[in-house]
C-alpha cells in the first residue's frame, strides 16, 4: 500500500546499514491514504492485509493485490483467505506466515519470479519444515513463468500469475 511504502522508504533512509529498496513498476498508479504525520514501518513486520479463516495466501509486492482481489472474489463464494504480505523479504517475519499457516492449514505462495530457486521455493521449503503437521495440503506455488519477464507488455502479463490462476490454486487446495 502507499502506507507501507511511506513507512518502509523512512526507515531504509533512516538505516545506517545498506538496504535495497525494490518499487514494482505495476504499482506506481496505485493510489492509497497515507498520514501527514511521520512514520517508519519496521524491516521484518508482516501485514495481514485480509482475515481468513481456510487458506493464507503469502504474496508480496504486485501479487499482493492481485491476492486481495482473488480473496474478495472468494469471500462471494463463501472461502475465507488470509492475504500476508510480508513487506520486506530481508529480513523476513516467517513466524506471522507460521501464525496463519497454525489458523488455516494451507499455504498458497504467489510470487511474479519463476518457481526454480526463488523466494517462494524459500518459503515453502521455511513453512513445511516448521508447521508440516498443521498442513492440511501441500503447500502450493502459483509463480510466473519460467522465463526472463517479456519486455512487450502483453507477454509480460502473459507470463506473471493472473487472479484467476490465484483462485484456481486456492479451490484446487479446499
Amino acid at each position: 500500500t502507499s502506507y507501507d511504502v511511506k513507512g518502509l522508504l523512512k526507515t531504509a533512509i533512516r538505516d545506517n546499514s545498506p538496504v535495497m529498496f525494490i518499487e514494482h513498476k505495476m504499482i506506481y498508479p496505485v493510489k492509497g491514504a497515507v498520514p501527514e504525520e511521520e512514520y517508519t514501518i519496521p524491516f521484518g513486520k508482516a501485514d495481514i492485509k485480509r482475515k481468513g479463516e481456510d487458506i493464507t495466501i503469502f504474496a508480496y509486492s504486485n501479487m499482493v493485490l492481485k491476492s486481495i482481489e482473488a480473496a474478495e472474489e472468494l469471500e462471494r463464494e463463501g472461502i475465507s483467505c488470509e492475504v500476508v504480505d510480508p513487506r520486506t523479504l530481508v529480513p523476513l517475519d516467517i513466524g506471522e506466515v507460521i501464525n496463519s499457516v497454525k489458523k488455516t492449514g494451507r499455504l498458497i505462495i504467489v510470487s511474479e519470479a519463476c518457481r526454480r530457486g526463488s523466494v517462494a521455493s524459500d518459503i515453502s521449503a521455511r513453512v513445511t519444515e516448521r508447521v508440516f503437521e498443521y498442513l492440511k495440503a501441500p503447500v502450493k506455488i502459483v509463480a510466473g513463468l519460467d522465463t526472463p519477464i517479456p519486455y512487450n507488455s502483453t507477454l509480460e502479463r502473459a507470463s506473471i500469475p493472473r487472479k484467476a490462476d490465484i483462485i484456481k490454486a486456492v479451490k484446487e487446495l479446499l
